[in-house]
């Protein structure tokens, strides 16, 4: 399958190291099926960083990481459990995973979905309303979060 990474600089090699703390699946390389979603991305990081939006294109074989014992995760939907995955590597201020997944796949936690995050950690909302409210959220969009030097072995550039 073909995956994209929006950004302000060209990704020829993966470095774990780059990555941030506190994001949605936690410290690791974000891609996604859409190249549409990677080019806002990319325009997102411009106007943070400067720069050009740039998408590097990578291919994933799936089924060979299956097949050689990787630990995938796979959200569908937003749930309570997606939630909870979301919320406890938001808050997890440190470059150690509290999970042991190499890949991550599921829906991403956009701005839209960050203000009913902000809702339900100021506890304005319950997890049932914050899961109510994602329930009709429209256009959902996936990511795919590789947190292992042995799950980018199986990206390569393209």
């Amino acid at each position: 399958m073909i995956l994209y990474h929006g950004s302000n600089v060209e990704v020829n090699e993966i470095d774990l190291n780059h990555s941030e703390v506190g994001k949605d699946f936690g410290v690791g390389f974000y891609l996604t099926a859409s190249k549409e979603q990677a080019e806002r991305m990319a325009s997102r990081r411009v106007r943070l960083y400067g720069g050009v939006p740039i998408v590097s294109v990578f291919e994933f074989d799936e089924t060979a990481a299956i097949a050689d014992g990787l630990l995938l995760k796979d959200f569908q939907f937003y749930s309570k459990d997606w939630a909870d995955f979301i919320l406890a590597n938001r808050a997890n201020g440190t470059r150690i995973q509290i999970h042991n997944y190499d890949i991550v796949h599921g829906p991403i936690a956009n701005d839209d979905v960050g203000f009913q995050i902000r809702r339900l950690l100021a506890g304005i909302i319950s997890i049932d309303t914050f899961l109510e409210e994602l329930k009709y959220k429209q256009g959902i969009t996936y990511q795919y979060f590789f947190s292992t030097e042995r799950s980018i072995n199986y990206l390569k550039k393209i």
